[in-house]
């Protein structure tokens, strides 16, 4: 479709959050919501330390100062959780066996 990025040139344009979900709003218009606890430094963060945030590169990717995280922007648009986040889910994963 002509003018639609790719995910090597998507860029953020805003981001938000609640108390569960963390909002990416991108340049073509789409947007993803996904669910908080996939970032835990962000999960754990006040409201204010999340909306503390700065585009990288004019939106190639997102850095929170306060709890010193950085997501890129191609990796919100695919929907991609923390390694972080998926670091804990295979060590919950391995107390279970």
């Amino acid at each position: 479709m002509p003018g639609m990025n790719t995910l090597n040139d998507i860029r953020v344009m805003r981001i938000s959050s609640t108390e569960d979900t963390l909002r990416a709003d991108f340049d073509d218009g789409r947007s993803v919501d996904l669910p908080l606890q996939w970032f835990p430094r962000l999960f754990q963060a006040t409201q204010a330390q999340r909306d503390h945030y700065e585009l990288l590169g004019h939106g190639f990717g997102v850095h929170w100062p306060d709890v010193d995280e950085d997501l890129s922007a191609s990796g919100l648009a695919l929907g991609k959780p923390s390694i972080e986040f998926l670091k804990q889910q295979r060590k919950q994963e391995a107390a279970i066996v």
